[in-house]
């Protein structure tokens, strides 16, 4: 897998690319909302520090190219709207995890659906996947939409999967295979 470009796929109104040290106040205003991690893995962010932790991490994954995590950014204006991600890869398999987040003054304008289509087809045509797997909290609806608007399946639920600030949630697990795929415009 080489993925060295630091934009890996644009859109109409998006670009999804690398991060970078710029970003770091971006990051902690999106990861530090609690309406943004209602349903995430760990609590919302407390400081700044952990922004910087988090893009030294990605930094890392990005070397190692066992987890990436891109921003993605408004073609307008530059603004960074959220991050995408694929991570947790089994290349024998051909497959891997898909995460993201979105910030909250964001919601409702499409940009998670516009960014993970290109990054689902980034996926499947360029680093040959074979399959992306998701894993959500039952109660986000609207994550569960985008999912299943881009052609995910609903395969299991995990009871009781995390434990996050002393709140015991379940997990929807998604999955889309490369010939079950509808890229947009075919």
């Amino acid at each position: 897998m080489d993925i060295n470009s630091e934009t890996i796929v644009e859109t109409e109104r998006l670009r999804i690319r690398q991060l970078i040290e710029a970003d770091i106040p971006a990051l902690y205003a999106i990861f530090s909302h609690p309406e943004v991690m209602r349903y995430w893995g760990s609590p919302p962010w407390a400081s700044i520090t952990e922004a910087e932790g988090r893009l030294a991490r990605v930094k890392e994954g990005y070397l190692s190219e066992e987890n990436f995590q891109w921003g993605i950014e408004r073609k307008a204006d530059g603004a960074l709207l959220g991050t995408c991600s694929l991570f947790s890869f089994n290349r024998p398999s051909r497959r891997c995890e898909l995460g993201y987040a979105l910030g909250r003054p964001y919601w409702g304008q499409g940009y998670m659906g516009e960014a993970l289509q290109a990054l689902v087809a980034y996926a499947f045509e360029t680093l040959d996947l074979n399959r992306l797997e998701a894993d959500i909290d039952p109660r986000n609806e609207g994550s569960a939409k985008t999912l299943e608007r881009l052609g995910f399946q609903k395969e299991g639920l995990m009871p009781e999967r995390w434990i996050v600030a002393g709140e015991v949630s379940d997990t929807w697990f998604y999955g889309l295979l490369r010939r079950n795929w509808q890229p947009e415009g075919r």
